[in-house]
């Protein structure tokens, strides 16, 4: 009874090991086929900040202009702009 276990464990942890091993290296070489830049977007977070758990302030370039918007769990709030 225990030489069976021990038989199952041999056998199925190296090949349960050997998928996991495989499945790393696929995933390594199908990413770099993923597309990673689709254009220019009009929209851009240029950059975030935490202030307190649940709001962020972030850095959103539209059309040339930077807006300063406060992130939260109740919504966005425009907080301030300026040409960039």
């Amino acid at each position: 009874m225990m030489w069976s276990y021990i038989l199952k464990l041999v056998i199925l942890l190296p090949l349960v090991c050997g998928l996991l091993i495989g499945c790393l290296y696929a995933w390594r070489k199908l990413e770099a086929r993923l597309p990673k830049n689709q254009g220019t977007r009009m929209v851009q977070v240029k950059e975030t900040m935490m202030l307190a758990p649940g709001l962020r302030l972030a850095v959103v370039e539209f059309e040339g202009q930077k807006l300063l918007v406060s992130v939260s769990r109740s919504g966005v709030t425009l907080v301030d702009k300026a040409q960039g």
